[in-house]
């Protein structure tokens, strides 16, 4: 907790959240995950590892896992603490850790599921279709994309923020509207988190 609190302080715009995402958040975001099938994951923006564990749970002979993150503090975390034991125990499961962008990671082929922890809102609108654009291409048809929001958060910009800022979050929303409309989009709330959010699934 005090390693991810010194990092969203010093990292606030690429971490985003004010404390690691809870069990239930996770548990949502990976029930997209089809099991009993060989099958690839990729997760973006792994922070901490709440995801990464969960996902880890998930995996079993033959699949394959993909973690994308820029911080290098999480991923020597995530190695050190979760991975190096993990692919030890299980040397039949791929995996592998990508510290770099997720525009310069060498992904090669297409995953199953796509769990995304990048805190969206903290980007420009630009950039969030850049990373959108990029997570689609690597999905494969008829695959699911995940990823989560805090409630409230762009209404409380829309209603408080400065005229530059209310007008960001309007061309936002029609972004993220317009994206939900053309992947099928579909929402669940989790009210056990801090702060409460809400998981968006995008169909390809």
């Amino acid at each position: 907790m005090i390693r991810f609190v010194s990092q969203a302080i010093k990292n606030y715009h690429a971490t985003g959240a004010i404390a690691p995402s809870s069990r239930f958040l996770a548990g949502e975001m990976v029930a997209s995950i089809q099991h009993g099938e060989q099958k690839r994951i990729l997760e973006v923006g792994c922070g901490t590892g709440s995801f990464t564990k969960a996902i880890l749970k998930t995996l079993q002979s033959g699949d394959e896992f993909h973690i994308v993150e820029m911080n290098e503090t999480f991923c020597e975390d995530i190695e050190t603490n979760m991975l190096a034991s993990f692919s030890e125990n299980n040397p039949e499961i791929i995996i592998k850790l990508h510290n770099e962008l997720l525009q310069e990671a060498e992904l090669e082929g297409e995953f199953d599921t796509i769990i995304c922890g990048l805190p969206f809102n903290n980007f420009p609108v630009e950039l969030v279709e850049e990373l959108f654009q990029t997570m689609l291409a690597l999905l494969k048809e008829g695959s699911e994309l995940v990823y989560f929001e805090y409630l409230g958060m762009r209404t409380i910009k829309a209603v408080f923020g400065t005229p530059t800022l209310r007008k960001a979050t309007e061309e936002r929303t029609a972004d993220i509207n317009a994206r939900m409309r053309e992947f099928q989009g579909g929402e669940n709330p989790v009210w056990c988190n801090l702060p409460p959010c809400r998981v968006v699934r995008l169909r390809k």
